[in-house]
């Protein structure tokens, strides 16, 4: 029985699987579907897909890595703003998509020149794994709200 020592392939296995499933919710998705706020104050589609990539960014500098983007040009995204107020510095829905998957082969990149984590980036790197996860899901239902099939069977 294989032991995982240091969670690097935990974490490499939660990082596919979630793009993987982020991938899926978004497909198909217009940039005007995106912009779509249920009951006129949820998070759209949008400012979900901006928000993983805003968070994946601290994630790819716990491991050394430069952002895919400029935080504070992007800052629309983070944690604690009020997606509705923001709206119009959102991005095209496809350019989301090219900065996903560019976080995605960095992140890859990375984890896979690592061994293994500092223990003190550890709680972090479980945290922003389960973030995702958390995420991935609200886009599935958005994906539903809008009318579309759902992308996991």
């Amino acid at each position: 029985m294989e032991t995982i020592s240091n969670g690097i392939d935990f974490v490499k296995n939660q990082v596919t699987s979630n793009y993987k499933v982020i991938s899926l919710n978004i497909e198909g998705i217009t940039h005007d579907e995106s912009m779509v706020f249920p009951n006129g104050e949820a998070n759209s589609m949008n400012w979900i897909l901006g928000h993983l990539i805003y968070i994946r960014n601290a994630f790819l500098n716990i491991l050394g890595e430069e952002s895919v983007w400029d935080g504070e040009k992007f800052s629309c995204y983070n944690r604690g703003e009020i997606p509705l107020e923001r709206k119009a510095e959102f991005v095209n829905f496809e350019e989301l998509k090219s900065y996903l998957k560019k976080s995605q082969d960095l992140l890859e990149a990375k984890l896979n020149t690592h061994e293994s984590f500092n223990p003190e980036n550890r709680t972090d790197i479980s945290m922003l794994c389960f973030h995702e996860i958390y995420h991935s899901g609200q886009l599935g239902y958005l994906r539903r709200i809008l009318g579309k099939p759902g992308a996991i069977k």
